[in-house]
């Protein structure tokens, strides 16, 4: 099949030269004005996009839009994608990262964590939060996914682009459909990594969380190694639940940050956090056993440590909370019927502790329950990719998003968690279906990417 034609671009605003963590050179930089609310023009914010350039000077004019997930990671808190997934892209296409708005460089809704977060309790950690939320003050309802993907259009606008390709991760696929439903003509192809259905429920993720255990498990116990070095791994990790379940457990311990002796509170709910969070990457997953076999011998220093990762210095602990809740309170809780939520969370180590926290919280974010109409059929090209452990957007999710897709193609990684575009092929690939998206992509060489090895002790993952 020939190439699409290429377009021709209009005329751009030139930004301004920027240098940002993540990145070592020098992008571009812009802050794109649109209204605070589409529906009553008057106040306004600004909303950042970082632009890496094509290499090529004759580059094709169609770019690369990326959309963050969360909700609430921005584009410039994942500025090291541009080379670890888009090195190949980049080479004919512009790299547009968006900072949606309350994240990152666009008015980010910031709750800092205190700085004695290990030994609050859950009561303290909520309440600190929704002083937070209350001293902000935003208008937090007008933060929506429909918000976000009207900047997207304003965004596109202002650069001078005609048509646009775009790739979003986790929540980023559902804001990418929702702004090729609004925008078809403006939409050349799609790339959904980590694809969340139009009728997924972020809160209702017990299910799939616990299925990604469950492999886990079991991959331990077929390998030789680790199941020599954890042989009663699923019943030590039941007995950790179980105890955590009537309690939390109060340590006294080195803080991994710091080395000072302090105390140290593991609650079911922060336990239950960890482990999910962990089951998102198989290099971290394939920590798992070792983590929860040194905690279950009372050494949970690991384990805290892995903790602590995400509220320090990685790009998950830069995600804005407020952004988060203002979307997932309006447009998901109010979905979260008792039923359903009694259903997903059966049987699932997760339980019941993010629905109560959003109980606790959704009244102080008060926003309005938001009904998006039933799902269009997008007729652009469409790639879907899933990681076969993804314990958040498993295979299955994309199965369902793709009943309202015209043209959709789906690989899954066998050996991949949640985002599987830096991995492996998957780089060449994601070129290949931009240059032709009516072609098949021939992706058997997703299932060459190997399984990391299994981490059997404090030294790290085996060689």
């Amino acid at each position: 099949m020939a190439m699409l034609p290429i377009a021709t671009a209009m005329a751009a605003p030139a930004g301004r030269t920027c240098h940002l963590p993540g990145a070592e050179e020098a992008l571009r930089c812009f802050n794109v004005t649109v209204p605070l609310d589409y529906n009553k023009p008057g106040k306004t914010i600004v909303v950042h996009a970082t632009v890496a350039p094509a290499y090529r000077e004759a580059a094709r004019a169609d770019p690369l839009f990326v959309l963050a997930g969360g909700p609430g990671q921005a584009g410039s808190d994942i500025l090291p994608v541009i080379d670890a997934a888009f090195r190949r892209v980049r080479a004919t296409r512009d790299i547009v990262l968006i900072d949606q708005r309350g994240t990152g460089l666009s008015g980010k809704l910031d709750c800092k964590s205190p700085p004695d977060i290990d030994t609050m309790s859950e009561e303290q950690l909520d309440a600190e939060v929704r002083r937070c939320i209350e001293k902000i003050g935003a208008p937090y309802d007008r933060y929506t996914t429909d918000a976000a993907a009207r900047d997207i259009e304003k965004v596109r606008v202002a650069l001078g682009y005609r048509q646009i390709n775009l790739w979003g991760g986790s929540y980023g696929t559902r804001l990418g459909q929702h702004y090729a439903r609004l925008y078809p003509a403006n939409v050349r192809t799609l790339i959904l990594d980590g694809v969340a259905a139009p009728d997924q429920i972020i809160p209702a993720g017990g299910r799939d969380a616990q299925a990604a255990l469950e492999t886990t498990f079991r991959q331990c116990e077929s390998d030789a190694a680790c199941k020599r070095a954890f042989p009663a791994l699923r019943s030590e990790f039941a007995s950790l639940s179980a105890k955590l379940d009537k309690g939390p457990l109060t340590l006294t311990m080195a803080d991994p940050r710091t080395t000072a002796v302090r105390p140290v509170q593991i609650s079911s709910r922060r336990f239950a956090a960890t482990v999910h969070r962990v089951l998102y990457a198989q290099p971290d997953a394939h920590s798992l056993p070792f983590l929860v076999h040194s905690a279950y011998n009372g050494r949970w220093e690991p384990f805290v440590a892995r903790s602590n990762r995400d509220t320090d210095f990685s790009a998950d602990g830069s995600m804005s909370g407020p952004l988060y809740l203002a979307v997932v309170c309006a447009e998901d809780y109010p979905l979260l019927t008792p039923e359903l939520a009694a259903a997903d969370t059966r049987g699932s180590f997760l339980g019941a502790p993010l629905a109560s926290q959003l109980a606790a919280l959704c009244p102080v974010i008060n926003v309005r329950p938001v009904r998006y109409p039933a799902p269009t059929v997008i007729a652009a090209p469409v790639l879907m990719l899933s990681g076969a452990q993804d314990p958040v957007t498993p295979p299955r999710r994309a199965v369902s998003a793709a009943r309202w897709m015209k043209a959709s193609q789906h690989l899954v990684v066998p050996n991949g968690g949640h985002i599987v575009s830096t991995l492996g092929c998957v780089p060449r690939l994601l070129r290949e279906f931009l240059d032709q998206p009516g072609r098949p992509v021939q992706g058997d060489c997703v299932n060459e990417i190997p399984a990391p090895t299994f981490q059997l002790d404090a030294a790290g993952p085996q060689p």
